[in-house]
């Protein structure tokens, strides 16, 4: 057995920042920086909304060094080497990985085999006329769906991608045109059987993605688990229990937590060189709302003194700080929080309200660190900061 590693709270926060490209200077550049950073964390987290871009765009600006939005959308539309399907919760993920979701996908099918006769009719103007949109489909009649009452052109298009019959040709905003998954997916990967012959090996096999999603994980309850159908506590620790005896994770044990942690044990050398890692470029990040780094929060408040909810469903008066509220990290400490205004075009990026974190000292560095981080946030969305803010 592979012997416990125990690290400090400082250690284990830096050994996260370092494994997710956020500590010193940027590790990952261009489009291969990308497609390196999600084939390391398994897959980011897709949302629609968009006050100052998307979830996933927010993900990468932090983490690209030269980062560009349409990056992303060339890896998905143009060059499918990433794809956007269900992981957690609607995620992005490289193309590689589509096997794996075999018992996903299958899931899914017994909507389209209960609709077969709509199913085979979608999937035949499709073939016959490529690309379509829910507003090509002429099926006005509305249905319960998984989310509420929804045209049955939508519900057939929702369910056959789910099912996986259909992929995501590409997007306009937030409209999906949805294509054969046969003609955007290889052949080789679209005709691939379940990988695993039983639950135990699925289950084992992403009880390791989600560590590796994070890159330092506990098993305890947490959204950090969410969207691996079928996965109870049982399951969970069935899976951890094989993982240790395979020495495919290591267990870490973080000064004054009562839980232990694991990492991969592929991700060992990652955590060396976090240790040997002495840089004094103390550089500042935007967060996203649905980080990576942020999906077990009550990890981050353990190890960060950082709590924090995404408030955009919560009715106003129960919100503390906003809408849509982004944390922003200097070196290895979260130290403030801010809720931007929904950004439009040719107008500046401004900031409604900014929140200092009770036990940051502010310094002169950290304040001109975070406005570089905010200048630059500003120019990749085709902006400049608002003059008027002040820190």
């Amino acid at each position: 057995m592979l012997e416990t590693i125990t690290l400090t709270k400082l250690q284990a926060r830096r050994f996260l920042l370092y494994y997710h490209g956020l500590l010193g200077k940027f590790q990952f550049t261009g489009k291969e920086g990308v497609m390196s950073y999600i084939r390391r964390v398994g897959c980011i987290q897709f949302d629609p909304l968009n006050v100052v871009g998307m979830n996933p765009e927010l993900v990468l600006q932090s983490r690209i060094q030269d980062f560009d939005r349409n990056l992303l959308w060339d890896l998905l539309y143009k060059e499918r080497r990433l794809i956007d399907y269900w992981d957690k919760n609607m995620s992005i993920f490289p193309i590689e990985d589509w096997p794996y979701f075999w018992r996903c996908r299958k899931n899914h099918q017994t909507w389209c085999n209960s609709n077969i006769e709509i199913v085979d009719q979608v999937y035949a103007e499709i073939s016959n006329r490529g690309y379509l949109c829910s507003g090509d489909i002429d099926y006005q009649e509305k249905i319960d769906w998984s989310w509420g009452a929804t045209r049955l052109s939508r519900a057939a298009l929702e369910g056959m991608y789910h099912a996986g019959y259909l992929g995501i040709h590409h997007k306009v905003n937030t409209r999906k045109y949805y294509d054969l998954a046969e003609r955007l997916i290889p052949k080789d990967l679209y005709t691939s059987t379940d990988p695993f012959q039983t639950n135990e090996q699925y289950y084992e096999w992403y009880v390791l993605r989600r560590i590796g999603s994070i890159g330092l994980l506990w098993n305890r309850p947490s959204d950090a688990w969410l969207g691996i159908n079928g996965l109870k506590s049982l399951q969970r620790n069935q899976a951890f229990e094989k993982l240790m005896d395979e020495q495919r994770i290591i267990e870490v044990k973080v000064e004054g937590m009562p839980y232990p942690f694991y990492i991969r044990s592929i991700d060992i050398n990652i955590l060396h060189k976090a240790m040997e890692n002495n840089t004094t470029d103390k550089r500042s990040s935007i967060l996203a709302p649905l980080d990576n780094l942020l999906w077990d929060r009550t990890l981050i408040k353990a190890l960060f003194d950082f709590e924090y909810r995404w408030e955009v469903y919560k009715p106003v008066a129960e919100r503390k700080y906003g809408y849509y509220v982004l944390p922003v990290l200097y070196d290895d400490q979260i130290v403030a929080r801010f809720e931007p205004l929904k950004h439009t075009a040719n107008e500046p990026l401004f900031i409604k309200n900014w929140w200092w974190e009770d036990q940051t000292i502010i310094t002169p560095s950290m304040k001109e660190s975070i406005k570089v981080c905010l200048e630059r946030f500003a120019t990749i969305l085709g902006t400049h900061l608002d003059p008027d803010f002040k820190l």
